[in-house]
């Protein structure tokens, strides 16, 4: 299995706070990372270095070999890492279906859908569950529909690696487990790497593979779900107390 992200010492500060204190890690091709820990830990500052919106005060990132550290967040995109976002950025004025369309377009810089564009919008539609809302202006619909919108949009910009900011933030038990199983298909079926930054302890638990913790911006743990979950410096500092979220 190769890699296909690869941090090296990164660190980010805001005028002399340090956010991200030189951290290390890599992410290989097909895996499920998690990453967690307390708010202002640093998990979403080490996805806008990742995704090109912060420039690193020090470190490197690499992906597929390319260092990509400092480089905009549109070209990062179409290198092929896409991302959704902890506040919900969506276009309000957009249908369902143009909003997605919207990605296809902005990955290819086509301004005119072509038929095989069309088609690639419908089937994001379809694996996310949306086309009953193909219609409806996003403004108008839930915030979780508005989050599922979101990954819709991020999918058809073509991603190998997805990046997912809380995206099961404030739904239902129902909805984390169809959303779940949405993104174990994206993984196994469509082959696109994920990093899941969440606060939904069991469903993180539940869908990664390994997982990072982040405290006061550094790692402080680094395991399966089950080696995270029974370690004692995370109780202390995240989780609480020991719990089995499996």
């Amino acid at each position: 299995m190769s890699t296909i992200l690869k941090v090296k010492n990164l660190r980010k500060e805001f005028g002399g706070v340090v956010a991200v204190d030189d951290n290390t890690f890599s992410v290989q091709q097909g895996e499920r990372l998690g990453i967690i820990g307390p708010n202002g830990a640093g998990k979403t500052t080490t996805f806008n270095m990742i995704a090109g919106y912060y420039k690193p005060t020090a470190g490197t990132i690499e992906y597929e070999g390319k260092r990509i550290s400092g480089l905009k967040p549109h070209r990062i995109s179409r290198m092929g890492i896409g991302r959704t976002f902890q506040i919900v950025r969506a276009f309000g004025e957009l249908s369902v279906f143009d909003h997605v369309l919207t990605g296809v377009l902005a990955h290819e810089l086509h301004f005119r859908p072509t038929p095989e564009q069309i088609e690639k919008a419908e089937q994001i539609l379809e694996l996310t569950k949306l086309n009953p809302f193909r219609d409806t202006l996003v403004k108008n619909l839930t915030i979780a529909s508005q989050r599922r919108i979101e990954l819709a949009t991020a999918l058809a910009t073509k991603p190998r690696l997805l990046l997912l900011d809380e995206l099961m933030a404030g739904l239902t038990f129902v909805e984390i487990d169809e959303t779940l199983e949405e993104l174990r298909k994206i993984n196994e079926e469509m082959g696109i790497t994920l990093i899941v930054v969440e606060h939904v302890m069991k469903a993180i638990m539940q869908l990664c593979q390994r997982i990072i913790v982040l405290n006061y911006g550094r790692i402080i743990a680094e395991g399966t779900p089950q080696e995270v979950a029974n370690n004692k410096t995370v109780i202390e500092a995240y989780l609480g107390e020991e719990e089995k979220y499996a």
